[in-house]
């Protein structure tokens, strides 16, 4: 194998690598997005639980079942 061969398939490996690395990025950007939306998603139902627990006041204790 001569130095020109050598260096071209090195050159097609790094380019391979090269794609490869923007793919994982923009997965790994669109999960981060995902993640956030899911986040605040969550925090806006925590909040809406909250303001429904303190709107339907305190509960009366629960008989248990055998009472």
């Amino acid at each position: 194998m001569d130095e020109v061969e050598r260096l071209t398939r090195l050159e097609m490996r790094l380019t391979e690598y090269d794609v490869t690395i923007e793919d994982l990025n923009r997965v790994v950007t669109e999960q981060w997005r995902l993640i956030d939306r899911l986040t605040r998603q969550v925090a806006a139902m925590q909040e809406q639980v909250e303001t429904l627990t303190e709107r339907a006041g305190p509960r009366a204790p629960e008989v248990p079942p055998h009472y």
